[in-house]
């Protein structure tokens, strides 16, 4: 009784909208929906690990490859030209100050998936003070800019070549890293050079 209830106008287009969502469901989303069901063979690291110098490990299927710094950008172009990770997910930092058996300061890490075959890759390198840096990656992924803008920000690792790297997320004037392991928790008394903005001013 509730077809019959409804106008002949709506019944015409919630019919036309099923096709369009399956049609869209079957053809357009067709790679984002059968991505993770494809029974993956993870890229054979062997040649890379041997022509790049680099390690490998393995942890319930996520597969790490750590290059040394010199060699980062010439091993993320050949991922992505040859072997397929054409989508950067993530760059990202961690700072090993008093981690246990650490030897470097800083650990910057490349997210990477290959799209077609849903495998996805991490590649890690190390760099330290007193200068950090590593070759910007926004010519391969121009999707790195934001990211490694915020590792910038976070961190303090410069990214050479970066079209326009500054601060995303403090203010221009902020002259520290906040998540370096030896900024304190309570700041440096930085709040105190900002305006205070009342709710009413907001």
């Amino acid at each position: 009784s509730g077809d019959r209830a409804k106008p002949s106008w709506w019944m015409a287009w919630t019919s036309s909208s099923l096709r369009s969502c399956s049609f869209l469901s079957c053809a357009s989303l067709a790679p984002a929906l059968t991505t993770p069901h494809l029974k993956r063979k993870m890229l054979d690291l062997q040649p890379l690990i041997e022509k790049f110098g680099s390690t490998q490990s393995e942890f319930r299927g996520n597969h790490r490859v750590v290059v040394a710094a010199d060699k980062v950008y010439a091993l993320l172009e050949t991922l992505k030209n040859s072997h397929g990770f054409n989508m950067l997910i993530d760059v990202t930092c961690v700072d090993y100050l008093e981690y246990e058996g650490a030897t470097d300061r800083f650990g910057v890490v490349y997210c990477l998936l290959n799209v077609s075959t849903g495998e996805r890759l991490i590649v890690k390198t190390f760099i330290n003070d007193p200068d950090p840096k590593l070759p910007t990656v926004t010519t391969l992924w121009m999707g790195a800019d934001w990211m490694e803008r915020e590792v910038y920000d976070m961190f303090g690792i410069t990214f050479t070549g970066h079209h326009d790297l500054r601060r995303i997320l403090m203010p221009d004037e902020f002259s520290a890293f906040p998540l370096r392991k030896d900024y304190p928790l309570k700041g440096r008394g930085e709040r105190h050079n900002f305006p205070v903005i009342t709710r009413s001013e907001s």
